[in-house]
Parts: C-alpha cells; sequence; structure tokens
C-alpha cells in the first residue's frame, strides 16, 4: 500500500484499477523530500507532463517498461497509433479479466491467469501479456467457478458495469471481446506518450 501512494503521489493522481483510491496529498516537493527541504521548485517542462503521463499509463496496467515501449514502438508504426495503442493495453487478457469484472484490480487479474484460473476460447492461459482478438471468449475455469472467491465474484459482480467492447455472462463467468475498445473510454492522453518515445 505504501509502494502505490508513493507512486500515486509521484504521477500526482490516484492509480486507476486499485481496490480502493489512494489519496494524494499535493506538497510542493517531491516524494522523499523532507519538510526542510522543500525549496525544490517542480519544473512544468512538456517533457515533465509526458513522463508524468507514460508513468501513470504504465503503473496503471502495471507494465514494465520493457513491455510498455515495445507496445509504444509497435503502435508507433500503425496507422493510428493511439487506437492501436490503447487496444493493445485493453486486450490483454488480465486487463480483459479486470474489465469483465472477475477481478478488484488488475494485479488480482494478472494472479487468476498465472494461477491456471482463466481460459480463452475454453483452453487454460496463463500468460496475462496475452492478447485477445474480436470474438474471442474469457471465461473461469470450469473447475475453478465452484470455489468460493469465484462465488462471491457472482454476487459482486452484478453491479460490475463493464465496457461496451465487452459482452459479459455474469452468472456463468464468462466475457466475449465484440468489438474494439472504445476511444471514448479512455482515460490517458497516449498521444503525449507516444511523443515522449519519439524523442
Amino acid at each position: 500500500m505504501k509502494l502505490k501512494a508513493k507512486i500515486a503521489r509521484r504521477i500526482g493522481e490516484p492509480l486507476i484499477g486499485q481496490a480502493k483510491k489512494v489519496s494524494v496529498i499535493k506538497r510542493n516537493f517531491p516524494p522523499g523530500r523532507l519538510d526542510s527541504q522543500r525549496k525544490h521548485k517542480t519544473s512544468s517542462s512538456e517533457y515533465k507532463g509526458q513522463m508524468k503521463e507514460k508513468q501513470k499509463v504504465r503503473f496503471s496496467y502495471g507494465l514494465k517498461e520493457h513491455q510498455f515501449k515495445s507496445y509504444v514502438k509497435a503502435a508507433a508504426l500503425t496507422k493510428n497509433p493511439t487506437e492501436t495503442l490503447f487496444g493493445t493495453l485493453e486486450h490483454r487478457l488480465d486487463n480483459v479479466v479486470y474489465r469483465s469484472g472477475f477481478a478488484k484490480t488488475r494485479q488480482h487479474a494478472r494472479q487468476l491467469v498465472t494461477h491456471g484460473h482463466v481460459t480463452v476460447n475454453g483452453k487454460k492461459l496463463n500468460v496475462p501479456s496475452y492478447i485477445t482478438k474480436k470474438n474471442d471468449v474469457v471465461a473461469i475455469r470450469e473447475g475453478s467457478v465452484g470455489k468460493s472467491p469465484f462465488l462471491l465474484v457472482k454476487e459482486t459482480i452484478k453491479e460490475h458495469k463493464e465496457p461496451l467492447w465487452l459482452k459479459v455472462d455474469k452468472m456463468e463467468l464468462k466475457s466475449e471481446v465484440t468489438s474494439e475498445p472504445k476511444d471514448t473510454e479512455r482515460s490517458f492522453n497516449l498521444q503525449t506518450v507516444l511523443e515522449l518515445y519519439s524523442r
């Protein structure tokens, strides 16, 4: 929790996809500074803004730098880089599990995948970074559905609102990818991130 609070304070706002929002205290000195060292002045440069946005995206999706960078570089080569990057991030298997309401956070979703509780088109898949495609059906494995944690999920998922590009069967804990993520659902300025990596 302390690490999440530190990261949230560094980027200036709570991370997306956490079970609870981390309160962010606005201070005029960076993390790790004592009160007596408040002489630091925060730069408002374009570069710093781009770095902040990149960190916000990367930490929200729980990605390591080399992995995130590879997504950005691949997206930059396409006709619509921002849409491609957003689609790649959202179509990750761990994110689909999270967006479907099967897990409280992306980190929890990643654990479900790596522990073998998730199937794609009926086959168990334990690779969180797998990129799902249209018509893929992501589900909680039949042998896991009856276990107590997932019985609880069946109750909490009733109030969950999935994105428009997913069709979720809340009784069977199955989710179908029906289309591409909508640009209106994007919470990040990915153009800024792409510009940072193009330097």
